[in-house]
């Protein structure tokens, strides 16, 4: 039986508009798509997302390879959105007795950037590569999650919008889904038995 239900933080709660990354791009000259294709390549991306440098040391280093650290700093105080419904559905889960929790390959501002979004109080518990040491789709980070909630891997929902992480989860047997939207999470996690209302797009059409 599911007890917790764990969400993927950016492209599942949080967005970033790549308009916007663009356009920085776009106003310093820059090639297009070389800040995330410097940001997220090896080892870079590994060592800020284990914790072995921080958000700001990871930010220079950008400005540094692309020789703009200027347009690295701006990219690196990028705005983000995030999705209401997604929060709505974490309150359900827990309202129908379910844990919720978020596992992100984040970095050592993950704790205040969620404040300001004020996310924290919406889960019962969020863990951070950074300070696990370990990211996704590493198993080792999933099986830190399952021993600090006590639980089974089989006990355990995830879903992310990378199909490369769940790749960890389904090595320790969880239940895995790839994210395509608050109404298809619904979907799926009423098929595994969840306790919670229909995606809105079925009630529609049965109303009409």
């Amino acid at each position: 039986m599911i007890r917790v239900v764990l969400f993927d933080l950016d492209g599942v709660i949080r967005h970033f508009d790549p308009a916007h990354v663009a356009e920085i791009e776009r106003r310093h000259g820059l090639d297009s798509g070389i800040i995330a294709g410097t940001a997220f390549s090896a080892p870079l991306i590994d060592e800020v997302t284990t914790g072995r440098i921080t958000r700001a040391e990871w930010v220079r280093r950008i400005g540094e390879r692309i020789g703009n650290a200027a347009a690295a700093t701006e990219w690196g105080a990028h705005p983000a959105m995030v999705d209401g419904d997604v929060l709505d559905l974490s309150d359900e889960l827990r309202a129908a007795g379910l844990r919720t929790a978020v596992l992100t390959n984040g970095t050592d501002t993950i704790p205040a950037e969620l404040a300001a979004h004020a996310i924290s109080d919406r889960f019962d518990a969020v863990f951070n590569s950074a300070d696990i040491g370990f990211a996704k789709p590493d198993a080792r980070a999933f099986q830190h999650v399952l021993d600090a909630l006590e639980v089974s891997a089989t006990e355990v929902f995830f879903t992310d919008d990378s199909a490369g992480k769940l790749v960890g989860a389904e090595s320790l047997s969880m239940h895995t889904h790839l994210f395509a939207g608050v109404e298809d999470l619904r979907a799926q996690l009423i098929a595994a038995g969840m306790g919670i209302g229909r995606p809105a797009r079925e009630v529609f059409e049965e109303a009409k």
